[in-house]
């Protein structure tokens, strides 16, 4: 999850962005301040990752906050006022909002931060032999690769199913993850789907366009389009 403050004067302004978040599932909403003092406290007790900061803040302004930080977030202006963007881009904002934002331009700004995010993070390392380390804002877990069932990009995302675990969200693509694990038993599907072979316990075929698989260690079981449903097939004809 993307970890995201919003600092704002305008408590409708705040309102407005917090509502357009929602729609981004990867979005964590950590808290709002409503002046350089607030956000100062925020950014300590929240940490942050991504900040989406106002330039003109009462007596101060958003660059007085990001002067008064040693290691600044990531951070997206969002003003009323274009004559900033220079400044802005000045002190390495992924991103300069004009108000009212859009929600395409939002998605962009996220996805533009993902990015940056994702960059600056060490990637999933073997810390032992035959152990992946993966780690989230919140907490990292060591998990050997027989424990993975699945992966799904979504976006610049990718969720990594561990067995019997809750789904974790990472910020790296499928094809990273797809260097890191072994083939077989791993089999990736199509753009946006890797398999632990090993795992998979049964296949359904409703139709010629669909398929439903169980996967040891999945609640769920995951629907193919036809396409993947097609390199399975191949895939278990060969073996």
């Amino acid at each position: 999850m993307l970890r995201v403050l919003i600092v704002d004067d305008e408590r409708l302004a705040r309102q407005a962005l917090r509502r357009l978040l929602a729609n981004h599932p990867e979005v964590e909403i950590v808290g709002e301040a409503k002046s350089v003092a607030d956000a100062l406290q925020a950014i300590e007790q929240a940490e942050p990752q991504l900040v989406f900061l106002d330039i003109e803040l009462g007596s101060s302004d958003g660059f007085d906050l990001l002067a008064a930080l040693e290691r600044p977030p990531t951070v997206v202006f969002v003003t009323a006022h274009a004559e900033y963007a220079v400044e802005a881009f000045a002190v390495n904002a992924v991103d300069y909002l004009l108000k009212p934002v859009e929600p395409e331009r939002l998605a962009e700004a996220v996805s533009r931060a993902a990015h940056e995010l994702a960059a600056a993070e060490p990637p999933p390392a073997s810390t032992a032999k035959g152990v992946i380390a993966l780690k989230t804002p919140k907490h990292t877990m060591l998990v050997r690769p027989p424990e993975i069932v699945a992966l799904r990009a979504d976006g610049d995302f990718t969720h990594v199913f561990v067995a019997d675990q809750p789904a974790l969200m990472m910020w790296r693509t499928l094809a990273h993850f797809e260097g890191l694990l072994s083939s077989p038993p791993f089999l990736r599907l199509g753009r946006s789907l890797i398999i632990n072979r090993e795992r998979l316990r049964h296949v359904e075929t409703p139709s010629r366009e669909v398929a439903h698989i169980v996967l040891h260690g999945m609640a769920e079981p995951l629907k193919l389009g036809r396409a993947a449903a097609t390199r399975l097939r191949k895939a278990l004809s060969a073996e």
